[in-house]
């Protein structure tokens, strides 16, 4: 599964390249960012990753130091009560309020913002849970990619991560639920679209380990998500721009019971067949999370070292 990448080469120097597989990385000659590719209509897009695709690897992967594969401008969105599982789960945390009843069936999509590009973390990388809630869940979602001219691109896995408990006390605190250190991982690459034949026939699996056992489990079809992903990026291009393109994670269809919570030392594994796979350990609280603001170099460079 060929896909765009971002990383760091053992120079320190941040590149953009293509995986095949995962033994070699391809730098792609005179890009400097993803979000430059973003800016391209998609039939230029495609015509630069595949004239690039056929040459050999210049990077071997073991030796870099992947990337979240967003930068400059680009933002990352979200989309709530997607799926029927999301609605269940939205009116038990919130004592049965009908309110998302009426955001899955009504004809505007709920949406909202969910993080900038230097706040994303990538596979391996911690994410965090909040210190002052006291329950939490991965929300494991398939990411569209998409340009400047509101064409999706491409896939990647998303962990939207989120406080069950802040959210359920008032749905107005949902920005506080979901906008934080640490709430948002995409996996290290970026799936062009044009290479999922199917997006419906695929499947989202996540699995949460604790202590060498796994203590949840679960998966969804695409097939299940009720709102189109067009329809999704027409309401968030609709009234305003996004000249380096946007990431748009669809809502989740997997979320534990009421009486499962993260924690601290948690592993979640997300894998979306045809697109990718993501995993990071969970922190709780700003301490795990500090080498975000630069004081620190990324965990990843620091396993490989």
């Amino acid at each position: 599964m060929a896909g765009i990448v971002r990383f760091a080469d053992t120079d320190g120097a941040v590149r953009i390249g293509l995986r095949n597989g995962r033994e070699g990385i391809r730098a792609l000659d005179g890009v400097e960012r993803v979000a430059d590719l973003l800016r391209l209509p998609l039939d230029r897009l495609r015509e630069r990753v595949e004239r690039h695709g056929g040459r050999p690897a210049t990077h071997r992967t073991a030796d870099v130091t992947p990337l979240p594969p967003v930068d400059g401008h680009t933002e990352i969105w979200a989309s709530g009560v997607t799926y029927e599982r999301s609605r269940e789960a939205r009116n038990e945390e919130s004592d049965g309020n009908d309110l998302y009843d009426h955001v899955y069936t009504a004809a505007r999509p709920e949406l909202f913002f969910k993080a900038v590009a230097w706040r994303v973390v990538t596979h391996s990388e911690p994410i965090a849970v909040r210190a002052d809630s006291t329950l939490d869940v991965p929300e494991p979602e398939l990411a569209l990619v998409v340009n400047a001219h509101g064409e999706i691109v491409g896939y990647a896995v998303c962990n939207d991560v989120s406080s069950r408990s802040i959210e359920g006390e008032n749905a107005l605190y949902l920005p506080q639920a979901k906008v934080y250190a640490g709430s948002c991982a995409i996996g290290s690459q970026i799936t062009p679209a044009w290479q999922v034949a199917d997006l419906a026939a695929q499947h989202i699996r996540m699995r949460i380990q604790r202590a060498g056992g796994c203590v949840f489990s679960g998966q969804v079809s695409l097939n299940a998500l009720r709102r189109d992903p067009a329809e999704l990026v027409g309401y968030l291009y609709r009234s305003q721009p996004f000249p380096d393109g946007a990431v748009l994670a669809t809502g989740t269809g997997i979320v534990p019971d009421m009486d499962f919570t993260l924690a601290e030392g948690d592993t979640v594994d997300i894998d979306i067949s045809a697109v990718g796979e993501l995993s990071n350990p969970v922190v709780r609280g700003l301490d795990g999370l500090d080498w975000l603001t630069g004081t620190r170099e990324r965990p990843a460079a620091r396993q490989r070292a």
